[in-house]
């Protein structure tokens, strides 16, 4: 079994007080700290949870500068077999669609069973990278997955639905599924499995080396300009209403004809 996991290095925002950057299109990101994407994180793990069960290789890819190998590096420390980053200044402005063009592209030189990415990036939650690296390379995929069993050249997958509903779907391999959070518990990296990865060569791959032309990636091939960005202007803040229930309820009417809301 053959497996390449899509990764990305994104900020974590969670607690950071954040800025729009002089370009007014992106967020200021240098006193930010970096990790996984946490649907990658899952993604990962779930690819070495298969090769553990049933053999075989796992290949990490990343798009990104020299920074971004740290990410691939902690594939390898978990168990990744290989990994490959896709740096080019024609890649610079991707959106969804044109990182999956390169992404395709590199992982049509690998051989596969399954390509495994998160649901989403944290940072900008396009959700779209997983299915449209598997409509270029013309094989089925699986959205938002939360169980994964291979049985011969078939994925039995169970994914999320609205409403806290589950579909059980059987998908031919090779495919690419989509993972999402909580499908499994993800390891921690250790100190010694560190050590061993980091003098590890990691091949760079460009554009040119893809056979991909420059209006095909990056801003040239993007399907979304972002325009610009703003902070959400601060809202009023709550009120907690004190009381007996019929204190309450008598309050909360007083709000709604305030408002004009009872017609």
């Amino acid at each position: 079994m053959d497996i390449v996991v899509c990764v990305k290095r994104v900020p974590d925002t969670a607690e950071a007080d954040l800025s729009i950057d002089r370009s007014g299109k992106d967020i200021k990101k240098d006193d930010l700290v970096f990790d996984i994407n946490e649907w990658d994180n899952y993604a990962i793990e779930e690819a070495i949870l298969l090769k553990e069960k049933l053999g075989g290789t796992v290949t990490a890819v990343t798009m990104g500068s020299e920074d971004d190998e740290e990410v691939l590096r902690r594939c390898l420390a978990l168990g990744a077999d290989n990994a490959i980053r896709l740096e080019d200044t024609a890649f610079v402005g991707s959106d969804g669609y044109s990182t999956a063009v390169a992404l395709a592209a590199a992982i049509k030189g690998i051989p596969y069973d399954l390509i495994l990415t998160g649901v989403q990036a944290g940072d900008d939650g396009y959700g779209q990278v997983g299915p449209t690296v598997a409509e270029i390379l013309g094989v089925p995929h699986a959205t938002l997955v939360t169980s994964v069993e291979i049985e011969g050249k078939v994925a039995r997958v169970r994914r999320e639905l609205e409403g806290g509903l589950e579909e059980l779907v059987e998908v031919q391999l090779p495919a690419v599924l989509t993972i999402q959070t909580g499908i499994n518990e993800p390891r921690y990296v250790s100190i010694a499995g560190i050590r061993r990865v980091a003098r590890r060569d990691i091949p760079v791959k460009t554009a040119g080396d893809l056979g991909l032309k420059p209006d095909e990636v990056g801003a040239a091939g993007a399907r979304i300009e972002v325009e610009g960005l703003s902070l959400p202007e601060a809202g009023q803040k709550g009120e907690i209403l004190q009381g007996s229930v019929d204190s309450v309820v008598e309050q909360l009417v007083g709000i709604f004809a305030s408002k004009g809301w009872l017609g």
